[in-house]
């Protein structure tokens, strides 16, 4: 439970030591006068989201300390779990705020996270107010409340194990189905390129010889053409071609060769020279008889060269890549492996655990469906104590697609009148109705759960007289098993409290400053009357809270 809270410089807040009763603790005082600046200091030691505005005008930190004693089992199991000592089953929380936006959290004095005083602060305190009500109005969550209220927990939580393990196994299946696939396609594309370039014969051509062969074939005639006027040149019949005039001009240099040493050398140049002609001629000669290339051997030269070229177009490469990329290609292909095997035996476990998930869902249907029965005999005697006597309300349990929660969707419905059909709440429930049927579900489930220490927050909003009054004793029924913290503007639940705190503003120094100030029963007689009857309340008035008072205090004996 929380013993008590030390505040100093939240907002208005200069300085503040709460004390907490273990039962029914009520906090009243006029509007504005910093109701509220209680629950954000209860937020912050909850690990919740704060701003630096919530520091006061001019100090440099707000600092919320709150000591929390008779910690419960599973508490110091989660303590225990993250390494935070417990003597005397008690533990102090601090945050500090700076004015620069800095935020510090410290458990027994030791610095640790936002996010760890959240995980203990979840197991310490529950704040129901206003905006809980949404919850009634929406569906989805509908389902977590009767859980909770069922204790379903460990069915639940079986469930989901199950329920991540079919996930997963469908996760890895799709992904061995999707690369069996993408193997497949791969496997084609290889196929369709290693069939292309086998035909092509690539190992046993040499590139760069076709492409002579080619260019020589694509140019024929020119060559042709060349070599007979080269060869004419060089060795024709006519009466001066270049051998006839070498020999003519050896024979002429080498008979002076006996007289001139430059001459002789010349002469030796000159045979070389010829003969270097003479073999000109002859592989003229073979160019030209190698000319006479027929039908055949043309196409097969141009359609293999353009092939082969195509091909490296395609594949953006070199003939040597070319060749590579064949090679490489079978290599791969041959490492592609299908195995039906592992498919088979993938899918076989997908079906098992479908079944088996399957089966968990229809029995976690099953205790919904009990859960729902005895849910709506308890909603409704409480219901019914709390000035609802014609409400009906009912579970819709819907089956469906398996899901994390289930195979359920639930929905709360509600008729407020007798006779008429009900339907969802958010359709036709009132304010007043609303925060009533959520006090009913909140009295159920704290029979339930094992939460030490409950906040509610103006959830008396919308209803008055008779409703109230019963909402001041439903209130006080739960803090017989739960502290009890309630923020609220209604004299038919302060009366019903154990410790009734006054928070109070005044202006000292030309500073707005708020206190919290524990009443006696004189204090309270004045603080109950005020809210019955505004500032000022008359001696009726005084003495109608103090019968308020005791005919409360007689209730609480009950």
């Amino acid at each position: 439970m929380l013993k008590e809270i030390y505040i100093e410089n939240l907002a208005v807040i200069e300085k503040a030591v709460i004390p907490f009763s273990a039962s029914f603790n009520a906090f009243t005082g006029e509007t504005g006068a910093g109701k509220s600046i209680l629950i954000n200091g209860i937020n912050a030691i909850l690990g919740q989201r704060v701003t630096k505005d919530i520091v006061r005008t001019g100090s440099k930190k707000a600092v919320i300390t709150a000591l929390f004693t008779g910690l419960s089992e599973n508490v110091c199991e989660k303590l225990d779990e993250l390494g935070i000592s417990h003597e005397n089953d008690e533990i102090t929380v601090t945050r500090e705020i700076a004015a620069d936006g800095g935020s510090v959290a410290r458990v027994n004095s030791r610095t640790t996270t936002v996010s760890v005083l959240r995980e203990i602060g979840e197991m310490l305190i529950t704040i129901h107010g206003q905006h809980d009500n949404q919850i009634l109005l929406a569906p989805e969550k509908h389902i977590e409340v009767l859980d909770s209220y069922g204790e379903s927990g460990e069915l639940l939580e079986d469930y989901r194990n199950s329920f991540r393990s079919l996930q997963s196994m469908a996760k890895k299946l799709g992904e061995m189905k999707k690369n069996r696939i993408e193997k497949r396609d791969r496997a084609i594309l290889l196929k369709e390129r290693i069939e292309e370039l086998k035909e092509l014969d690539l190992q046993s051509v040499e590139y760069s010889e076709l492409e002579n062969e080619y260019n020589m074939i694509q140019n024929v005639d020119r060559i042709a053409r060349a070599v007979r006027n080269a060869d004419t040149i060089l060795n024709g019949e006519a009466e001066e071609n270049v051998l006839d005039m070498l020999d003519s001009c050896g024979e002429e240099v080498s008979g002076i060769a006996d007289y001139s040493r430059e001459a002789a050398e010349l002469s030796e140049r000159l045979e070389a020279v010829r003969i270097e002609i003479a073999d000109i001629s002859d592989e003229l000669g073979r160019i030209g008889d190698s000319l006479d290339i027929d039908e055949r051997r043309f196409e097969y030269v141009v359609s293999r060269y353009n092939k082969i070229n195509h091909a490296m177009k395609k594949y953006q490469c070199g003939f040597e890549e070319l060749v590579k990329l064949f090679e490489d290609s079978q290599s791969e292909l041959e490492t592609i492996e299908f195995s039906d095997e592992d498919l088979k035996k993938l899918s076989d476990e997908k079906d098992r655990l479908l079944h088996e998930v399957t089966e968990k869902a229809k029995r976690l249907s099953e205790h919904r469906s009990e859960t729902a029965k005895r849910f709506v005999s308890q909603v409704t005697e409480e219901l019914k104590f709390l000035d609802m006597p014609n409400v009906v309300i009912e579970v819709s349990q819907q089956k469906g697609k398996l899901t994390v929660n289930g195979m359920d969707s639930i929905e709360f419905l509600i008729s407020a009148n007798r006779g008429e059909t009900p339907k969802p709440i958010a359709k036709i429930a009132s304010g007043g109705e609303l925060s009533r049927i959520m006090l009913a579900l909140k009295s159920v489930i704290a029979e339930k759960d094992s939460m030490p220490t409950m906040i509610f927050d103006e959830i008396d909003t919308g209803v008055s007289g008779r409703a109230a009054q019963k909402i001041g004793i439903k209130i006080k029924q739960i803090s017989r098993i739960r502290q009890v913290l309630c923020v609220t503007h209604l004299s038919q639940l302060a009366v019903m409290a154990d410790e009734h705190l006054l928070i109070e503003k005044n202006v000292v120094d030309d500073r707005t400053v708020t206190s919290v100030i524990p009443l006696d029963f004189d204090g309270r007689i004045k603080e109950i009357a005020r809210i019955m009857g505004g500032e000022n309340p008359s001696e009726t008035m005084l003495k109608s809270a103090e019968e308020e008072l005791r005919r409360a205090a007689e209730i609480r004996e009950i």
